[in-house]
C-alpha cells in the first residue's frame, strides 16, 4: 500500500484593509478564515497542524481557520509561528526592511534614514513606485536581499523538513503567509506567476518521502 503524503497548504493571511504597520485582518477576512477552516476536514481529515509567519494578519488568520476546523469536528495542533514563513529579507545598510508602499514608511524602519533619502537609494525607490511592487520583485534580477529564487528555495527546504523526520499525528499542515512567498514558490513550482492570491488561498502541496514535492492551486470552495 503506497503511503499517502504529507500536505503543507500555503496559504495567503486573510483580508485586510493596507499593509501600513503590522495590521490585523478585518471582520470580514476573519469570518472567511474561520469559513475556509471549517472546509478542510471534509477535503484532507481529521487532524491538522496550523503555522503561520510572525505578522498579527498572520497570526490571526491561523487562529481563525484554526477555529473553523475545530467547529467542524477536526483536531488542531498549533496554531505556531514558523521563521520560515516571514515575508522577504530586504536590507538597507545592514537593516531588514519590510516591503512598504511610501517612502516614510521605509525610512521610518531605519533609525539613521530620512524620508529625503529615499530617492537616492537603490530597488527600493521604484519598487514602491510599481503598481505590482511583487511582481517587480519577482522579476528584479539583484534586490538587496532575497529574491524570488533564494524565497522558493527557503520554501522548498522549510517542506521538505517534514520528511526528516516524517512527522507523526496530523499529515496536513497550514501555513499562514505573505503574498510574496506564495507567488514567488508558484513561480518555481509551476513556472509561471500566479499573480495576487486571494484571501487565504495559495498552494496544496504534497511532500513526499523522498522529499519530491508536487504542487497544485488551492482556494475555497
Amino acid at each position: 500500500m503506497t503511503e499517502e503524503p504529507t500536505r503543507l497548504l500555503l496559504l495567503r493571511h486573510g483580508e485586510v484593509l493596507s499593509h501600513h504597520g503590522d495590521v490585523s485582518i478585518t471582520d470580514q477576512g476573519a469570518e472567511f478564515a474561520v469559513e475556509v477552516g471549517a472546509s478542510l476536514p471534509g477535503r484532507f481529515g481529521r487532524e491538522f497542524t496550523l503555522l503561520s509567519g510572525e505578522t498579527s494578519r498572520a497570526i490571526e488568520t491561523a487562529a481563525h481557520v484554526a477555529s473553523g476546523i475545530e467547529q467542524a469536528g477536526g483536531v488542531v495542533t498549533g496554531p505556531s509561528i514558523a521563521h520560515a514563513l516571514r515575508n522577504p529579507d530586504l536590507y538597507i545598510g545592514g537593516v531588514r526592511v519590510n516591503m512598504v508602499s511610501s517612502h516614510e514608511a521605509l525610512a521610518d524602519q531605519v533609525e539613521w534614514l530620512d524620508t529625503d533619502d529615499v530617492p537616492g537609494l537603490k530597488f527600493f525607490p521604484q519598487f514602491i513606485d510599481e503598481k505590482d511592487r511583487i511582481g517587480w520583485w519577482l522579476r528584479h534580477e539583484d534586490p538587496p536581499g532575497e529574491g524570488a529564487r533564494e524565497i522558493s528555495r527557503r520554501l522548498e527546504a522549510f517542506a521538505r523538513s517534514f520528511t526528516n523526520p516524517m512527522r507523526e499525528g496530523a499529515r496536513t499542515f497550514v501555513a499562514v503567509t505573505h503574498s510574496p512567498l506564495i507567488r514567488a514558490f508558484g513561480l518555481s513550482a509551476l513556472g509561471q506567476d500566479i499573480g495576487e492570491p486571494g484571501w487565504v488561498s495559495g498552494f496544496q502541496i504534497e511532500i513526499h518521502r523522498d522529499g519530491t514535492l508536487t504542487t497544485a492551486e488551492f482556494s475555497h470552495g
